[in-house]
């Protein structure tokens, strides 16, 4: 380590040796003042050694080295826009070390009361900064998380579960007919109850016609002005979905559509604020309750679950876990109870007779 007097400024040179052993350096430039540079200099001393004496914000850079490669793209950057924006400029020139209980408390009546966030994006906030805390007790030695200690701050909101029954769907779908890639994504959405992001991924190299099936293996997500597919949300989203005939058909004739399309090119070339637009342009025309593009894989479920079919054998279809479906739609499955009671009693009924 070295401070230099660079023209009217100041650099810092820094050599170190990285885990592998290899010989390293790094600088920087621009300090106005030796101080500025000589605490520079400090900061990256610390980072290199992993001491606890660093600001939050220099932690927050080990956390991010260790953390951004293990999550998907549009996961991390979610997570750092909220650290970013809502922590760092409140704790980043704080010592780590240092942070207490009641400064997270201070910071989070300042997020309550000067701030209009919702009780699910507080909830949200708070878990990101007390995820970097976590890290750094199970790897760097931190005593306690202060943002644990302090509890948490908004709740979990469950937004109300909208769905249209078959008849507002078919009326939806006959008003947006004129554009056929709106109609073949929303037969889609519907019939198969696949995510937003599971649709925009499709590709035609996604479909046996031969054996009725549509293969889900991956999602779309727009990113910083570029198209980006990732795996699916979770392990279970990974499935093979058995499509009913007439769909068949459709998709079929919709990939006849398109020239010379190729087996990896996406089928529906847009992006989510297509289909929100669509959705209104077709509940206007159609005269049915708006409802959010995901509430399509509600009422695909809902309908399912009026058919007769068991909790597991949806998940199967929808990737999601039964237990899953059995507590969110537990209200729309026919209510066993009276039936129950009926056979236990001539069950129990035997002993008297």
């Amino acid at each position: 380590m070295a401070v230099y007097k660079d023209g009217s400024k100041w650099r810092v040179i820094y050599r170190y040796t990285n885990w592998k052993g290899e010989k390293k350096q790094t600088q920087k430039r621009g300090f106005a003042t030796k101080k500025e540079a000589q605490a520079w200099e400090r900061e990256i001393m610390l980072k290199q050694q992993t001491k606890l004496d660093m600001t939050f914000a220099s932690f927050f850079e080990i956390y991010e080295q260790d953390k951004k490669k293990r999550l998907k793209e549009n996961t991390w950057e979610s997570k750092s826009h909220i650290i970013r924006t809502k922590i760092l400029p409140y704790f980043g020139d704080r010592k780590i070390a240092e942070i207490e209980a009641k400064d997270i408390i201070a910071w989070q009546n300042k997020l309550m009361t000067e701030e209009k966030y919702s009780p699910t994006y507080l909830k949200t906030i708070h878990s990101q900064l007390s995820a970097i805390f976590n890290h750094a007790v199970r790897f760097y030695h931190l005593p306690y998380n202060p943002a644990q200690r302090a509890g948490t701050i908004g709740s979990e909101e469950h937004k109300e579960m909208l769905f249209w029954i078959k008849e507002e769907y078919i009326k939806f779908s006959d008003a947006i007919m004129d554009k056929p890639l709106s109609f073949y994504a929303f037969e889609l959405l519907y019939w198969c109850g696949i995510r937003v992001g599971e649709l925009l991924a499709l590709t035609p190299a996604d479909f046996d016609f031969e054996k009725k099936t549509l293969t889900i293996n991956k999602s779309y997500q727009r990113l910083k002005g570029r198209d980006l597919i990732t795996s699916p949300k979770t392990v279970k989203s990974n499935r093979t979905i058995k499509m009913p005939q007439f769909l068949c058909d459709e998709v079929k004739e919709y990939i006849s559509m398109l020239y010379e399309i190729k087996d990896n090119e996406r089928l529906f070339p847009v992006t989510k604020s297509y289909l929100h637009h669509e959705m209104d342009r077709g509940s206007q025309i159609a005269r049915v309750k708006r409802i959010r593009i995901h509430d399509l894989r509600h009422s695909s479920i809902s309908l399912l679950i009026e058919m007769g079919f068991s909790a597991l054998a949806i998940a199967d279809r929808v990737g999601h876990e039964s237990i899953d479906i059995t507590y969110r739609y537990a209200h729309l499955f026919p209510n066993k109870q009276t039936e129950m009671a009926e056979k236990l009693n001539l069950e129990g009924g035997e002993r008297f007779e």
